[in-house]
């Protein structure tokens, strides 16, 4: 059944590579989900799809509580949103959510919904950050405790977010003061790393005394999720953020990196995102991998488009700045084509000291990056894998998780109060994926339609 499916899948694609075959992502593989679950994509994606449903969730959300209270409002949106994107509440439902991808051949990327500033002055302070350690800790040991279910072998995977356990005004601060021309050797990666494992003071002149408390408390934090991620072999992705933070973030990263990520601990743990939409980013992926290379170390990195584009220049605008992003489209698709080979070249000739997670719901870029493992000898579930969200792009997952491929689904979870607010930010930063997923709402009526109609196969389901 497998190989008649992946020969489905496949098929000849202009001239002959040597045997190499393209996937198709034609919608084919959505055979091996139920009527139901495709027809609360359609309508889904074509809510998500609405600009002033994206604009105004968080309003509309309030309003539908006011007008049939939390119950019914709850009880609908757990049978649409939630339910498409969302693996659910408890440890059982996750559980549950993921034995149904393991089906399908995907696999789970756990994404605890914190969001990066506290809501409220109720919020501030170490408390929320160390109620975030906590909740990361227990991510951790979630994703490990998935391995129990049957399923696809290989990397346990979980998403980090950084400013969940430090202050973005930290970050700012950091960031400026790496920015500044010959920048203090006092906020090297080797001085940070050194304070997570000793635990020693640390003090940075550019700090006050409150932020480097902070800073210290920061450091112990992440130290703790790295070193629990390594004892249950979950590695961690961290995510990337605006550019007024990430100078910071990839700072924090490097010293976790220089720390996590010698070849004694078996490869890297902690992987850095580097965002295709920023023009630098093919030159600062390109140093990184290298000065991995020389000191020895392993690298793992996620290759996004980015999300945060029309903030970012927006702040440009309002700070009479330079735009830090690609000036259209096909820039963007072009920096990802180069990182992109760039990161495939490191990882045929480093081989798993090099890891990387194809993060995208362009079915360009996955054909390219399946046609350049294959020549370049990269094996199907070797060090390099893919990445898409839970709910959306299953024509792309499917049919690369069929294939042979590691497939990722990016998953949050947690109860409604917590994960409503956060899908809705991230769709407001996603807009461009949103819009995107046209293509995936016309598959998904095509098959919707065969199947009322009743041609070609039946699928029990």
């Amino acid at each position: 059944m497998m190989l008649r499916t992946c020969r489905a899948l496949c098929s000849q694609a202009g001239p002959s590579t040597g045997g190499w075959q393209a996937l198709n992502f034609d919608g084919g593989a959505f055979h091996l989900k139920g009527t139901g679950e495709l027809t609360r994509a359609l309508l889904v994606l074509r809510l998500c799809a609405w600009p002033p449903l994206v604009t105004h969730g968080l309003a509309l959300q309030a309003w539908s509580q006011r007008l049939l209270g939390s119950r019914l409002s709850g009880a609908l949106l757990r049978a649409s949103v939630y339910g498409q994107f969302v693996a659910g509440e408890t440890a059982e439902e996750v559980r549950g959510c993921v034995r149904q991808l393991q089906a399908l051949g995907l696999r789970p990327l756990l994404a605890v919904p914190t969001e990066e500033e506290p809501d409220s002055a109720v919020k501030t302070g170490e408390a929320w950050y160390e109620g975030n350690l906590s909740a990361m800790l227990r991510c951790v040991d979630l994703s490990r405790g998935l391995l129990e279910t049957p399923g696809p072998t290989g990397n346990i995977l979980m998403q980090l977010k950084v400013t969940a356990l430090t202050s973005t005004r930290l970050c700012k601060e950091l960031t400026t003061w790496i920015r500044r021309p010959g920048a203090s050797l006092e906020l090297s990666p080797e001085r940070l790393a050194a304070a997570m494992d000793s635990g020693q003071d640390l003090q940075v002149s550019c700090l006050n005394a409150e932020q480097n408390r902070h800073l210290q408390a920061s450091l112990g934090r992440l130290h703790r999720v790295v070193q629990h991620a390594r004892a249950q072999h979950v590695r961690l992705l961290v995510d990337a953020e605006y550019t007024f933070l990430n100078p910071a973030l990839s700072l924090l990263v490097d010293a976790l990196a220089m720390r996590w990520n010698s070849p004694s601990e078996g490869g890297p743990w902690v992987w850095n995102t580097y965002q295709a939409y920023l023009q630098d980013t093919h030159e600062r992926l390109r140093l990184a991998a290298e000065a991995a290379d020389r000191a020895g170390l392993a690298f793992g990195v996620k290759l996004v488009r980015g999300a945060y584009l029309d903030k970012e220049r927006a702040m440009a605008r309002h700070q009479g700045t330079e735009d830090p992003t690609q000036p259209d489209y096909e820039a963007t698709n072009r920096s990802y084509s180069r990182c992109l080979e760039l990161m495939l070249t490191h990882v045929s000739h480093r081989g798993p000291m090099c890891h990387l997670m194809v993060a995208s719901h362009n079915e360009e870029s996955v054909r390219q990056a399946t046609k350049r493992m294959w020549e370049l000898g990269i094996p199907l579930d070797g060090p390099v894998c893919f990445g898409q969200l839970l709910g959306m792009c299953d024509h792309v997952s499917l049919a690369l998780g069929q294939a042979g491929y590691a497939v990722y689904k990016s998953i949050p979870y947690g109860s409604l109060e917590e994960v409503i607010p956060y899908l809705i930010r991230r769709a407001q930063e996603n807009r461009s994926v949103l819009h995107g997923a046209r293509r995936e709402q016309k598959l998904l009526s095509q098959e919707l339609r065969r199947r009322l109609l009743g041609r070609g196969l039946r699928v029990p389901h």
